[in-house]
């Protein structure tokens, strides 16, 4: 199966570039199966109904969360309703799962949603969590595997490779909003530390650069905005997996000026 993943949707800019570009790379690339991260989806925080919507027409197929997950209360409703999840470290009272069963092609998929530790809400212990979650969905003949890391150190996510790479197919990163250049393979298991937004690309990580920019300069915290107008990036990984083991992997960045960049992953092993 060839998997698509991508990571924060920030604000309309992101959802744009889904709307325009996301059912074209499908049939482009054969892609089989979506999961985009929706928790910057709706101006940035969390996600309505409406624009979850959007996302699915667009083409994703499931939606992981992260920090901004119960930002929008129309979020209970979705998890009712629809392929959604948020991460798995939240307690076991908080409405919605963190891991998604489907079948793609005739074959079992798993994807797990789990956010880090540092810098983070307080959340119960995400590698304890994924040990547990990954035994018992392999008792169940699971063998593709893929889980979205949503964490601010890339420590974190890193660890996550050296402890679940034999057992999962896939370990993609998120939250950081910036794309980084380690996509590779480590015995079977697809990796990249952070995929990158879907969004504006010349501001401060999709958002409007006052607000940070007041921050970083006077420490005063104010509302971050999306802006209305920007240049935009579609950001995604592809991984085909057999048999649960990544056989290859690559990186698609497509700008709303026409460019394009495709980037294969490399061997670790």
């Amino acid at each position: 199966m060839r998997i698509g993943f991508i990571g924060d949707i920030v604000g309309r800019p992101g959802r744009i570039m889904l709307k325009n570009h996301l059912m074209k790379l499908r049939e482009e690339f054969n892609i089989d199966y979506v999961v985009a991260n929706y928790e910057n989806a709706s101006h940035g925080f969390g996600l309505t109904k409406k624009n979850a919507n959007e996302l699915y027409s667009s083409g994703a197929d499931l939606l992981s969360g992260g920090n901004h997950t119960f930002d929008k209360k129309d979020i209970y409703e979705l998890f009712a309703a629809h392929a959604i999840i948020r991460p798995i470290n939240y307690p076991e009272e908080v409405s919605g799962k963190g891991v998604f069963e489907t079948e793609v092609n005739g074959e079992k998929l798993a994807v797990i949603n789990v956010m880090g530790q540092f810098a983070m809400p307080y959340t119960d212990n995400p590698f304890r969590l994924l040990k547990n979650a990954v035994e018992e969905l392999r008792s169940k003949d699971f063998k593709n595997i893929l889980i979205d890391i949503h964490a601010e150190a890339t420590s974190e996510k890193r660890a996550l490779l050296m402890m679940f790479k034999n057992d999962v197919s896939a370990i993609f990163g998120t939250h950081t909003h910036v794309g980084t250049d380690d996509l590779l393979i480590h015995s079977g298991c697809a990796y990249v530390s952070d995929v990158g937004l879907t969004g504006c690309r010349d501001n401060v990580i999709g958002m409007d650069e006052s607000a940070p920019l007041e921050r970083m300069m006077n420490s005063v915290g104010k509302h971050y905005d999306v802006p209305d107008k920007c240049k935009k990036v579609l950001q995604m990984i592809v991984a085909d997996i057999e048999e649960g083991r990544a056989k290859s992997t690559f990186k698609i960045r497509l700008f709303d000026d026409g460019r394009r960049f495709v980037n294969e992953g490399y061997f670790e092993d």
